[in-house]
């Protein structure tokens, strides 16, 4: 029998504790999905254990194929440059594959949802409410147009207006987007961080929300999320385990 391949989740790190804290439960609710695949965790900056230092240690202990699954909503500068740098820096032994970024996925929008219901909104609030898709920020072309489609998305689950919104790189602010829905009509006005950790951006968000009705938390481990986790690992393994035969 064939060996699973290691689990590896590259998260970014930041210097905030919030962030590896969350991180790490996030891990800790793929490992329950999955108890039978290891799954180990690493950063690119800021935290502890090094990606690189988490593969140099699996080849030491004899590893052959790890899934590397960045811990990233689009594919903007880490997911084409960073962590494809850190991969090429592996040791020789390893079989690595990355895998792709979370987002989109209608999972990702059951996890936004969630975390709005717990802010306070319920089901019979959709039709009256406006939502902010308030997102990091990048200065990738195609991640902010990945932003701007998932709320074109989800405004026809039945939300009176959805309109996404930047921390950096991009226009508009959360707090632009507050005013437009203010002027549209919306009877309320929800914000809902599209991003996976506390940290720097995030509480920039939430300064943006402060004419909000409602403010949800990020994602963080919602089941969703780590029911994401698992499919991009599980579609990574298969042209690995049918390349050997499993």
């Amino acid at each position: 029998m064939v060996d699973k391949p290691v689990l590896l989740v590259i998260a970014h790190g930041s210097r905030d504790p919030r962030h590896a804290a969350t991180v790490h439960a996030l891990v800790r609710r793929v490992r329950s999905l999955r108890p039978d695949v290891r799954v180990e965790t690493g950063f690119l900056d800021f935290n502890i254990p090094s990606a690189h230092g988490v593969l140099e240690s699996l080849a030491a202990e004899g590893v052959r194929d790890v899934v590397a699954l960045p811990l990233l909503l689009t594919r903007a500068f880490h997911a084409k440059a960073d962590i494809p740098a850190v991969l090429r820096d592996a040791p020789p032994q390893l079989r690595i594959r990355q895998a792709e970024v979370l987002g989109p996925s209608p999972l990702l929008l059951a996890a936004l949802e969630r975390r709005l219901y717990e802010a306070g909104l319920t089901p019979a609030d959709k039709s009256s409410t406006g939502v902010v898709l308030a997102s990091a920020g990048s200065t990738d072309p195609e991640a902010i147009a990945v932003i701007a489609d998932i709320a074109r998305e989800w405004r026809h689950t039945g939300w009176c207006a959805v309109r996404p919104a930047f921390a950096s790189a991009a226009l508009p602010r959360t707090e632009d987007a507050v005013r437009e829905l203010r002027a549209l009509g919306c009877a309320k006005v929800a914000v809902a961080p599209y991003v996976l950790a506390p940290g720097f951006l995030p509480d920039r968000i939430a300064r943006g929300a402060a004419q909000a009705d409602v403010l949800a938390d990020v994602l963080g481990p919602a089941p969703e999320v780590a029911r994401v986790l698992v499919r991009r690992y599980e579609a990574a393994c298969r042209p690995m385990l049918a390349a050997v035969g499993a």
